[in-house]
This record gives C-alpha cells, sequence and structure tokens, in this order.
C-alpha cells in the first residue's frame, strides 16, 4: 500500500498537477485584474467585524480556522524539504505561489458565500460541493470532492498531525507517544465537539499567538545570522535562475528541481487551488461575496508570502552561517538549523510544529464535518467527531508512512474538481468582482437563498 500511494502521489503531484494549479493561480490573477493589489483593503475587512451579516462566525473566525488548518508542518518541515531536494531557489518559486495564489483563494472565497446555503435554522453550508451543485448543476462531482474532503481529513488533519506532535516530541525530550496522544486527543475533543463556533474561537485566540510567536522568533534568528541575511536573500533569487550560483553546502538541483519543489511545497502549504478552506468561508458573516472573497485571500499572504519565506530565509542563512549542516532529509534540516541557534532555536521550533500541527486538527476536522453533513445531513455531525477524535489518539501512536502518501493523494484528487468550478465559473467571479469591488460597491448587502 505504501508503494501504490507513493506512486500515486508522484503522478498526482507530478507536473500535470503543478501545472494546471499556477496556471490556475496567473489565469485567475490576469482575469480578476491583479486582486492580490486590495491585500490592505483585505487585512482591514478581516479585522472588522460585518456586523448585522448572516452567518455562523465573524470574518476573522472564518479567516482564523482556515489559517489554522493551513498554517501546518509543511511551513516548517515542507519549506525544508524543498531546500533540501531543490536548493535554496526553491524558497523563491515557494514565495511567487503565494503571491499568484492569492488570487485563486480570493476566487475560493467569492464562490464559497455566492452559493453557500442557508439552513432553516439560520447555519450556512458552503465550499465546493455547493459550487459544483448549485453553480454547475453537478452535484455528482459535489459528492466526488466531499468524499476526497472527509478521507483528507482523517489523514493530513487528524493522523499526520498528532502523528508529527508525538514524534517531535519522543525525538527532542523522550515523551511517551502514547501519553502525548492521549493529551492531544483530550484537547482536541474538548474544542471540537462544541462545533464550528467553538473551533473558531479558540482558532482566533491560537492563531495570532502562534504565528507572531513564530515570526518574532524568525525574526530574532535573522538578526543573530544576520551577516547571513543578505547572502542568503541573493542566493535564493539568483539560484531560482542559475543552478551554478548554488554553494555554500548546498547540493544544486537545477532551476527545473528548484521550481518543481518549490512551486509543489508552496501549493501544499497555502491550499489555494485544493478546496479546503471555502467551506469555512461560507459560514462567515458578511454582507457579500467579495467582502469575504479579499478577507480569504489573506490567508495565503500569511500562510506563503510571509511565514513559508521567513522560514526559508532562516534555513538558508543558517546553512551558509554552517555549511557542514545535515541535509539528508527536510525535518533533520529543519531540526539542524534551528538547533543552531542558542537558547531560542529549539523551543521556537517545539512550540511552532505543535501549535501549527494542534491548529491544523482542529480546521480539518471542520472540513470533515462539513463535507460529511453534504453527504449523508447534520445527523451524522456527532459521529463524524467522535470518530474524527479517535483516528487522532490511533494517528499519534502508529507509524504513519503511508498515510502520508494517502493525504497527499486524497489533496490532490480534491483540488481537481475544484479547480474545475473555478475555470468555469470565471464569468461569475467577474460579475460579481465587478459589481462589489471595481464599482465600489463592497458596502452592498447580498440576498441570501435558501
Amino acid at each position: 500500500m505504501e508503494e501504490f500511494f507513493d506512486t500515486l502521489s508522484g503522478y498526482l503531484w507530478g507536473w500535470p498537477m503543478i501545472v494546471l494549479l499556477i496556471g490556475t493561480h496567473i489565469y485567475l490573477t490576469i482575469r480578476l485584474r491583479f486582486p492580490q493589489r486590495h491585500l490592505l483593503k483585505a487585512i482591514r475587512l478581516s479585522v472588522k467585524p460585518d456586523c448585522g451579516s448572516k452567518g455562523d462566525v465573524s470574518q476573522f473566525g472564518a479567516l482564523a480556522t482556515a489559517l489554522a488548518a493551513t498554517i501546518g508542518t509543511g511551513n516548517i518541515i515542507g519549506v525544508a524539504t524543498a531546500v533540501a531536494l531543490g536548493g535554496p531557489g526553491a524558497v523563491l518559486w515557494c514565495w511567487l505561489t503565494g503571491v499568484f495564489g492569492m488570487a485563486t483563494k480570493y476566487s475560493e472565497g467569492l464562490l464559497a458565500i455566492k452559493y453557500r446555503k442557508l439552513q432553516p435554522d439560520g447555519t450556512m453550508l458552503g465550499g465546493p460541493m455547493y459550487a459544483l451543485e448549485r453553480g454547475l448543476k453537478m452535484k455528482w462531482l459535489g459528492v466526488v470532492f466531499a468524499i476526497f474532503a472527509i478521507c483528507a481529513s482523517l489523514g493530513i488533519g487528524a493522523s499526520v498531525q498528532a502523528n508529527a506532535i508525538t514524534t517531535f516530541c519522543y525525538d527532542s525530550f523522550g515523551v511517551n507517544p502514547m501519553w502525548m496522544a492521549l493529551v492531544i486527543t483530550v484537547l482536541v475533543a474538548l474544542v471540537v465537539i462544541g462545533g464550528v463556533k467553538s473551533i473558531a474561537k479558540v482558532c482566533g485566540a491560537l492563531v495570532p499567538f502562534m504565528a507572531l510567536f513564530y515570526v518574532l522568533g524568525c525574526i530574532y534568528i535573522m538578526v543573530l545570522n544576520g551577516a547571513y541575511v543578505w547572502p542568503a536573500l541573493k542566493l535564493i533569487c539568483v539560484s531560482a535562475f542559475d543552478p551554478s550560483a548554488v554553494g555554500g553546502g548546498f547540493v544544486g538541483g537545477g532551476v527545473i528541481m528548484a521550481c518543481r519543489y518549490g512551486i509543489a511545497r508552496g501549493l501544499f502549504s497555502n491550499e489555494s487551488g485544493l478546496g479546503s478552506a471555502p467551506i469555512v468561508a461560507a459560514a462567515a458573516q458578511t454582507r457579500n461575496p467579495v467582502r469575504q472573497a479579499l478577507v480569504s485571500s489573506t490567508g495565503t499572504f500569511w500562510d506563503t508570502v510571509v511565514i513559508c519565506a521567513m522560514t526559508g530565509i532562516v534555513v538558508v542563512s543558517s546553512v551558509l552561517a554552517h555549511p557542514d549542516i545535515d541535509f539528508s532529509d527536510g525535518a533533520t534540516l529543519t531540526k539542524s538549523a534551528f538547533g543552531l541557534i542558542p537558547v531560542v532555536g529549539t523551543p521556537l521550533l517545539l512550540v511552532g510544529l505543535v501549535t501549527f500541527a494542534f491548529s491544523t486538527i482542529l480546521g480539518w476536522c471542520y472540513y470533515g464535518e462539513m463535507a460529511m453533513e453534504y453527504l449523508r445531513g447534520s445527523r451524522w455531525q456527532h459521529a463524524y467527531r467522535l470518530f474524527y477524535i479517535v483516528v487522532v489518539f490511533v494517528g499519534g501512536v502508529v507509524n504513519l508512512a503511508v498515510v502520508w502518501n494517502f493525504a497527499d493523494c486524497m489533496n490532490a484528487l480534491m483540488a481537481i474538481p475544484n479547480l474545475l468550478s473555478l475555470l468555469l465559473l470565471s464569468g461569475v467571479l467577474v460579475k460579481e468582482t465587478r459589481h462589489y469591488l471595481w464599482e465600489h460597491r463592497l458596502d452592498e448587502q447580498m440576498d441570501e437563498e435558501s
């Protein structure tokens, strides 16, 4: 099974998927007249409550939940893996996927609000499955997306993240995985049993703390590596296009390898185009689709343009300062790079990995729950939550080599129907953007459909 999913993951995350994703990013960026230029406006909207609008959680709550699921171990180990396999130039390609991916995340958020469904009890249901069903009249493809989303939530959301926490704590401090898994499971249960409002509340408090703590820690490390930061930036930019520039302990992978691993890790990290984030965006209290679309686009900015970029600079500058660092794999490179920093290096990595992974568990629980509700109705919510909690515990105590590749496959299979909806509904994206954004009607209230 491990060989099968490893091979399948290689095909699904090969050049065709990378070209499809980055091509969609660029196409939507051009078609929507570079929505990235409205970043400052989007950030202001993300922290400003849209009072009086329908929805289950605030715009910031929806963004925090999406960021909780998005900001994970990929932001730390994933970036280091890209550097180890593709050279320092991979950091630039990873960063560029974030810049262009903001247009795709904007589009996903817009369709999530446009086609969300108002329940009799006032709650909101939405996401790619509803865009496929209500926008394209392709309910069967919405069902396919929902199935893949449930599988992905149990893989990359529950078991893989729990295993990342227990493995790191055991390797670094000798903590028994069984006890660590039990602690994680109890904490997750206390949050997810309360549903989306409980998840959003915890994520709203956890995400700003963990992101700020990690960013400040990275800044401190860059100050300590001050003499190597500017050379690291130059090496990242130059080696992205000139493989002969690689040196200082790096193994040059060439332009193609830097491009491949940088783009793949960036796409996997920010999830723009995968269709996960719009599931929670649909629950936001917002007066029209474009307001939430702008807020959603900031998720990719914080995840990749800021956090992944800072991780890349920390790793590359640390390698330049210590050329004999271990490059055997991304996890080892991460531990080696952060471990070289006195006092704060290992604690920063510990808090970053644990909080990032824990928040991912919470966010993906909501994604899977909404996908299950789409398939079977609200009566299955509690059963799914209980099963998810069990999978968190199991994931923390077993070897999950096969689950990593399985989760990669499910993420790729989620992306295909989601990208189809974005491309086929691009006319709707342009129409809504023109009405609310280009014609300056962001304060206008839309009519919700039941």
